[in-house]
């Protein structure tokens, strides 16, 4: 009785140290180790293969009074393992490896970051550069915008003085031509007073030359009658 109780009392402390153990969670093979994976759980089953530590398996069911866990390979093999041979996660040398692997990634990565990173900037100082080209373009055809600016300035300038002088030598034509022929009309004027006076003076000339010559034989006719 008392050895039956004590069985008892073992298998449930199996079962209690293995309670975190869900069945379809993942396992893994110890360290160091090569373990049988047998056909049944017991010493007696037959081996189907080798397992080489750090191996993930698939855990389908547990025996625990036999102190085997049923397993499933990665290649769909399945079979019974020792369950003290088990793990609930992955074994420290794995863990160290995968860590190595996930550095020498991440260094891998880094110097292609640093690669891109250098690209980046040479790129950056590019266009810097052609920033600094396109802002001396920019200065100079202000500098010539400017200057035509002030040419086409003093072209609009020269062109308003030479309508300004048009426009005095045109009133000046104007004035002249008015002068001259006010000069014309005053010339006539002169010439015809001119030769209205003449006229006169013969004219006058005439009648003193008929009136005199009587005048001077009527005189001479009252003396002689004396």
């Amino acid at each position: 009785m008392k050895n039956k109780f004590c069985k008892q009392l073992l298998i449930l402390a199996v079962t209690l140290g293995m309670a975190t153990t869900a069945f379809g969670q993942s396992a893994w093979i110890s360290d160091q180790f090569e373990v049988m994976l047998r056909t049944g759980p017991s010493t007696t089953n037959a081996i189907q293969l080798m397992v080489d530590s750090a191996t993930e398996l698939q855990i389908l069911g547990e025996d625990a009074e036999a102190g085997y866990t049923q397993v499933r390979t990665g290649g769909g093999t399945e079979g019974w393992v020792l369950t003290r041979y088990l793990m609930n996660e992955r074994s420290a040398r794995q863990q160290l490896i995968t860590l190595t692997q996930q550095l020498t990634d991440a260094t891998s990565d880094s110097s292609g970051l640093g690669s891109q990173l250098s690209a980046i900037r040479g790129q950056h100082d590019e266009v810097t550069r052609q920033i600094q080209q396109l802002q001396q373009d920019k200065e100079r055809l202000q500098s010539e915008v400017d200057a035509i600016s002030a040419k086409a300035a003093n072209t609009l300038a020269i062109d308003r003085q030479n309508q300004d002088l048009q426009q005095q030598l045109t009133a000046a034509e104007i004035k002249a031509s008015t002068l001259e022929q006010e000069n014309d009309t005053l010339g006539s004027k002169t010439t015809r007073n001119w030769f209205m006076a003449g006229a006169l003076v013969l004219i006058v000339g005439i009648v003193l030359g008929l009136i005199l010559p009587r005048m001077k034989f009527q005189k001479r006719s009252r003396y002689d009658s004396f």
